[in-house]
């Protein structure tokens, strides 16, 4: 996994999912067609008379607006390290469907301690739905699978970068990410043909870009997840009643330390966590909050178990986190 996360942003990268977004697109679709016609009613002679008008026809264009939004703003990553990833979401919040380009930028993004290097290539699309760089993910080539989205619809996209080996502990570095309208850009109010359809670039400028930045430590805790699957009938099928049994092993790597390290993670929606299957180190925890031991389930505020790491170096090694749940 390309992306070294930090053990307090851990609940976030282990559950990650389709990011929630307040924005809307803009009213009516576009190439909606609003028509009126209008009548007079009167009397002749004792009988009503009705005629109408010719019929006004107006149909609705196309106004350009996009959203970048971002999991985790801040990354956290080493010297040297490669693949390292930052989690965007690109959101069509126009009134019609719209391909929009991708750009990636690291030199020259100021306000930062040193630029990282975009990886070649250096945007994916999360084709996967992970959260993280994997194989299946999509590489993005412009011009070639732009994504196509319609009104309200978003699109996650990974940007890629390399920490330079020349990076400062502590060091911050910012990568950009601008995703904007195929159709156009610009000055709200500006008007494009899209389509043979009249286009108006909206308040976003058609035009959304943000930058993530990766901070450099020396001390690392990385998390690896791993599942099995157990069903009633003996075999290993994701049915309902079958057990789903997670590992999770957080590496620490580097110099200096970890300070109060607490894991967590959210029981999966459709899933009932399994009560006494909480471990670490082989070490069965009980559930019960309080600070009988180590570890804890709570429902506040979502379900979720919870390991009070306490401090950690390298010489504290590996460990290992295990928990179950069923299916619904």
């Amino acid at each position: 996994m390309g992306l070294v996360r930090s053990i307090a942003a851990m609940a976030a990268g282990l559950a990650l999912g389709a990011t929630a977004l307040d924005a809307q697109a803009a009213g009516t679709a576009a190439g909606t067609s609003i028509q009126n016609t209008a009548q007079v009613s009167y009397q002749v002679g004792g009988s009503t008379v009705t005629t109408s008008s010719n019929t006004s026809t107006v149909t609705v264009v196309e106004i350009l607006d996009v959203v970048v939004t971002i999991a985790s703003p801040t990354v956290a990553s080493s010297v040297g390290a490669t693949q390292q990833e930052l989690v965007f979401t690109v959101t069509n919040t126009g009134n019609g469907s719209e391909r929009f380009e991708l750009i990636g930028l690291s030199a020259g993004v100021t306000g930062d301690d040193f630029d990282p290097t975009l990886a070649s290539p250096a945007i994916y699309f999360d084709t996967d739905d992970s959260g993280d760089l994997s194989a299946p993910d999509t590489a993005y080539i412009a011009g070639t699978n732009d994504p196509n989205l319609a009104a309200d619809a978003s699109v996650r996209v990974l940007l890629v970068n390399n920490i330079p080996a020349s990076a400062a502990d502590g060091s911050r570095g910012r990568s950009q990410l601008t995703a904007r309208a195929r159709t156009g850009f610009g000055d709200p109010g500006s008007d494009f043909s899209s389509g043979g359809l009249d286009a108006v670039v909206g308040t976003t400028r058609a035009e959304g870009i943000l930058f993530g930045e990766y901070l450099v430590q020396g001390f690392q805790l990385t998390a690896l997840k791993s599942q099995t699957i157990q069903d009633q009938f003996g075999a290993e099928r994701p049915i309902p009643g079958a057990r789903i049994n997670y590992r999770i092993i957080v590496t620490p790597s580097g110099t200096g330390s970890a300070l109060a390290a607490v894991f967590s993670d959210a029981i999966p929606a459709n899933t009932t966590y399994l009560a006494g299957s909480l471990e670490l180190n082989s070490i069965s925890l009980t559930d019960a909050g309080g600070g009988d031991d180590a570890g804890e389930f709570t429902t506040t505020p979502a379900p979720q178990v919870r390991v009070n790491l306490g401090d950690l170096t390298t010489t504290s090694g590996p460990q290992t986190i295990e928990f179950a749940v069923t299916i619904n």
